[in-house]
């Protein structure tokens, strides 16, 4: 849990006393790979915090085909507090360790800690326009261009996760990616 007080601190300052009473509320909870943190049609109950392991966010399109949207590694926060359901899955892609709150508590560390929205709107920023450097190039370019971007911006996630996610990002089939990943050796 250090690891989530270590990354907040990057954002804002935080006393001793304000410390513990997060980690008061916080727990540490594991996910298989392919368990859901949170699935389409929920409201999510919980904030999590990633200290290890790999989480994508994916949908199924009205083909019924499983479409990765991001992936999502360590010192990353997922939560929606908007009370609303989600559309979209988020999925342990490979097996996970997390820092966890409940709603309710996370509520209250907010209502206690007086600069903490501003330190998670700070967090919330930074993810934000990691997202959109990870996702909008993607788009206009051909199939070996966006594996090699994908292997720039996710240096480390290529021989973590299933190559049939990776595909589904891409949005080719996984026998393509096969052909890409031969070609580029």
């Amino acid at each position: 849990m250090k690891a989530f007080i270590d990354y907040v601190l990057r954002f804002g300052h935080l006393n001793r006393q304000q410390t513990d009473f997060i980690l008061s509320k916080a727990s540490v909870t594991e996910l298989q790979k392919g368990e859901y943190f949170a699935e389409a049609g929920k409201v999510l109950k919980q904030v999590g915090f990633i200290l290890d392991g790999i989480i994508r966010i994916c949908y199924y399109n009205n083909k019924g085909e499983e479409i990765t949207k991001i992936f999502i590694e360590e010192n990353h926060l997922l939560f929606n507090l908007k009370n609303v359901p989600f559309t979209e899955y988020i999925q342990a892609a490979t097996d996970c360790k997390l820092v966890v709150f409940s709603v309710k508590d996370w509520e209250e560390i907010s209502n206690t800690i007086i600069d903490w929205d501003n330190i998670i709107q700070k967090i919330v920023s930074k993810s934000l326009a990691e997202k959109l450097e990870r996702v909008s190039p993607l788009v206009s370019q051909d199939a070996t261009t966006r594996y090699r971007e994908f292997l720039e911006k996710y240096p480390t996630l290529a021989n973590r996760i299933p190559l049939a996610y990776i595909a589904s990002y891409l949005g080719i089939t996984q026998s393509s990616l096969s052909r890409i990943r031969k070609n580029l050796r």
